[in-house]
């Protein structure tokens, strides 16, 4: 309630002022590279909430009018489909009923700065729609359909980050490493290499910002630890018989290209282009984190609040053996074979690093942890019935599979793996006929440019 109260007595003048820039827009004499740059200005000082507002201003102001389709509906209702009228019908009533926000943001899209201007305002509309009431589809959508023209095929281009790449992009790249966050730029360098490999896919009206880039480990087998990944300082691990590419960490600059697919043509591209390199690499999967297992899934569970979860707290006591149940009991003081003691005891342990230290602990807590840890990636979904997880969800719906035994106990032991997942973590598996079936979803695949990539 304080949210929609904020919202009606924020700064509704700046709104308007945005807004009133946004329908000056539509005249064809009018100064289109002024009002840009207005409401370039106007917007990346309003708040939150006064973007809610504007977003549904948007929505509302800049749309088509009943009265200006429904003679165009009322004729073709009346038409014939085999009369020849009806293609002519059709075809007016398509160019009548056009979104007058699309015909704004083409504009702005070819205008310097636009394209990035709209990345970051989708971005912005997809943050309001996590807490706003408002239906926000319209304008999603409308962006959506923009950006599906923009970046496909001749816009997109491939570039391997090596040593010889500008230091700007090397420091960017360290700079937006949000799953496996970087102290020093020695610390990039020693993440590219001969066995250690990254990729940023570019738009060719962004090139000096990646879109999304991977971080690629080449391994002998499946990598199970951080540790098989993660280089270690004084050179690149020694191994002659390298046959799998691990993807340890993915990010997307972008908030604004949220689920338009682009890090499955990344991926797809990436593993196209090491097969080609090396035959001799036939296996390609993660090791990912399982951000908020702990935080957003199991503590509240042990905790009691279970109402949007399949499984329920009174569950818990399933996965463990009642020994192992005993004994974490007896760790705390002791107890009751029941399922609130043994979830108390659980919070107690769990909530403290140390536990990861002690080998009795490890042994009983292991089989249960990675079972209830398969289960949230595997069987938990969101409102859209998708993966609960981000990361499952991600890496599931570009096609990758996963199994209990690809999820792997205390394979990230530092604090924050401790924190964000009690050290778990999961290979998603690309299998053989994965990058055949991008080939088919994504008609221009191959003609995705791939550059300053060096023979080894």
């Amino acid at each position: 309630m304080d949210k929609k109260k904020k919202a009606t007595n924020g700064n509704l003048k700046q709104v308007e002022e945005v807004l009133k820039a946004f329908l000056g827009l539509e005249k064809d004499d009018a100064p289109f590279d002024e009002l840009f740059q207005k409401i370039k200005l106007l917007y990346d000082s309003m708040k939150g909430i006064e973007k809610e507002e504007l977003f549904k201003a948007i929505i509302e102001q800049l749309e088509v009018r009943k009265e200006e389709i429904e003679p165009f509906i009322d004729a073709l209702l009346k038409c014939d489909q085999d009369d020849p009228k009806w293609p002519v019908l059709l075809a007016e009533l398509r160019n009548r009923s056009y979104s007058p926000r699309m015909k704004l943001f083409q504009k702005v899209s070819r205008s310097p700065g636009g394209l990035k201007f709209l990345l970051d305002f989708r971005g912005d509309l997809l943050s309001v729609r996590r807490y706003s009431e408002l239906n926000l589809d319209p304008l999603d959508l409308d962006i959506i359909f923009l950006f599906e023209m923009w970046f496909q095929e001749g816009f997109l281009y491939l570039e391997e980050i090596t040593f010889d790449s500008a230091y700007t992009q090397i420091e960017l790249i360290k700079n937006r490493d949000l799953v496996h966050p970087m102290a020093s730029i020695e610390e990039m360098g020693q993440r590219i290499g001969r066995d250690r490999r990254c990729f940023a896919l570019y738009h060719r009206l962004l090139p000096y910002e990646p879109i999304i880039f991977i971080e690629v480990a080449l391994t002998e087998g499946l990598a199970k630890n951080i540790s098989e990944v993660m280089p270690e300082a004084g050179g690149e691990k020694e191994s002659r018989r390298v046959d799998t590419a691990i993807f340890y960490s993915i990010n997307s600059t972008q908030n604004g290209l949220a689920g338009l697919g682009l890090g499955k043509i990344l991926i797809g591209k990436v593993v196209d282009y090491i097969r080609k390199e090396d035959e001799k690499i036939k296996n390609f999967a993660t090791l990912s984190p399982v951000p908020g297992f702990w935080n957003t899934y199991l503590k509240p569970l042990l905790e009691g609040r279970d109402e949007t979860f399949i499984l329920k707290h009174t569950g818990i006591i399933s996965y463990f053996s009642k020994k192992a149940a005993e004994d974490i009991l007896d760790r705390v003081g002791g107890g009751k074979y029941e399922p609130d003691q043994l979830n108390a005891a659980l919070l107690n342990i769990l909530s403290d690093e140390a536990w990861a230290q002690d080998e009795a602990l490890k042994k009983d807590l292991k089989s249960p942890l990675v079972n209830i840890a398969y289960h949230y990636i595997a069987n938990e979904k969101n409102p859209q019935n998708k993966p609960l997880n981000p990361v499952a969800n991600f890496h599931i719906g570009n096609g990758a599979t996963v199994s209990a035994k690809n999820v792997n106990f205390l394979a990230n032991p530092s604090s924050r793996g401790l924190q964000e997942s009690c050290g778990i973590m999961v290979n998603y598996i690309y299998t053989s006929s994965w990058l055949s079936q991008i080939r088919r979803s994504f008609r221009l695949f191959d003609r995705i440019e791939i550059k300053g990539l060096f023979t080894r």
